[in-house]
């Protein structure tokens, strides 16, 4: 199986988002199609390969949220089968309400973010449940649900390989640190903690991030994942506990992580910036927030 990441250049920055396109034996497969915004970048990057719009048959999202699955429709509608958890299926085919609380958050810079997004017609989205081997293009990809990060994410798997979206959190090329996305309203401590555990027993090799590229000590990563998972909800719960107001709450949390980034290794400002644009604070803050809150 020969695996190219393709690099989509989010917002103008290099390793940020990726897509993935499997050379499978009958035919290329594409897994996670980024947001609008970065779609004629990766028809660039299909093109020089020599991959047409036409060409592919099967896509995977590994969820729904914008920078994974935003250009989804685009390919639904160029006749791929869009594979997808059973809870975003619906997103895929009708998004007014997931662009809707987008925009909530992201405001006058929602269209620079993420462009048009694209209904889905319903006969080309296919949902996948836990479990489901697919055979796309000839090759067997297996789901496993992964909530945590969300609750309709799914780990797609050929063999000893998988495509981790981001439930194995966001490792750039060329670091150590790896990063905690935990955005709202999904965000599930006990849920991630068992999904880690599923990706450990799995028996991988190598897990591709959709934040961003391939990684090779699997278990090593998840373990120091976990850690930062754990300490990341134990902060923001100190903090609420405290009666911090949020924007000092975000404050606060930017703090821990860059300090945290750089007891890892991570230097430079650009690098940092790296990250945070693959992953903002604030949203880490609102979904742990979230969800100790729902706790009581």
């Amino acid at each position: 199986m020969h695996i190219e990441t393709l690099d989509l250049r989010f917002q103008g920055t290099a390793e940020v988002i990726a897509a993935f396109l499997i050379h499978a034996p009958d035919g290329p497969v594409l897994i996670e199609t980024g947001p609008g915004s970065t779609l004629p970048t990766l028809l660039d990057e299909l093109a020089r390969r020599g991959v047409r719009p036409g060409d592919v048959r099967h896509v995977f999202v590994t969820h729904i949220h914008l920078d994974h699955a935003g250009a989804a429709g685009f390919w639904a509608r160029q006749g791929a089968q869009v594979y997808v958890h059973p809870a975003g299926a619906p997103h895929l085919i009708d998004p007014g309400k997931l662009l809707a609380s987008a925009r909530r958050i992201y405001g006058e810079r929602m269209d620079a973010l993420w462009g048009e997004v694209l209904s889905a017609p319903a006969e080309r989205v296919v949902v996948v449940e836990d479990g489901r081997t697919v055979d796309a293009a000839g090759l067997a990809l297996e789901a496993i649900a992964t909530p945590g990060h969300a609750g309709h994410h799914h780990v797609f798997r050929s063999g000893d390989v998988a495509f981790a979206g981001d439930a194995a959190g966001i490792r750039l090329p060329g670091q150590e640190w790896i990063d905690l996305p935990a955005p709202p309203p999904e965000f599930d401590l006990d849920a991630w903690r068992v999904s880690l555990g599923r990706l450990r027993a799995a028996g991988l090799r190598t897990l591709y991030r959709t934040h961003f590229g391939a990684g090779s000590d699997v278990r090593g990563e998840l373990d120091r994942f976990e850690r930062l998972l754990e300490q990341g909800a134990a902060w923001v719960l100190e903090m609420l506990e405290s009666g911090l107001e949020r924007e000092r709450m975000v404050e606060r949390f930017g703090e821990l992580m860059r300090g945290r980034a750089a007891a890892d290794g991570v230097g430079g400002e650009a690098a940092l910036e790296a990250y945070e644009l693959a992953n903002p604070r604030s949203m880490s803050v609102d979904g742990i927030a979230r969800y100790w809150r729902k706790r009581g």
